[in-house]
């Protein structure tokens, strides 16, 4: 996923959202990525499995 973007590149992506929504929006707006993250696996993983039977 993170193959092409080098370090540099995710530190500038970090600091552009550290301007734009602050230090103290970052730690939720994270784990609500990691939350719908994990989700859309859960739902992929259980969509194949049903196909597969």
């Amino acid at each position: 996923m993170f193959g092409r973007l080098g370090p540099m590149e995710l530190m500038l992506i970090l600091a552009i959202a550290l301007v734009i929504f602050g230090p103290s929006k970052l730690p939720a707006m994270g784990e609500a990525m990691g939350r719908a993250i994990r989700e859309f696996r859960d739902h992929t993983s259980s969509t194949s499995k049903t196909d597969d039977a």
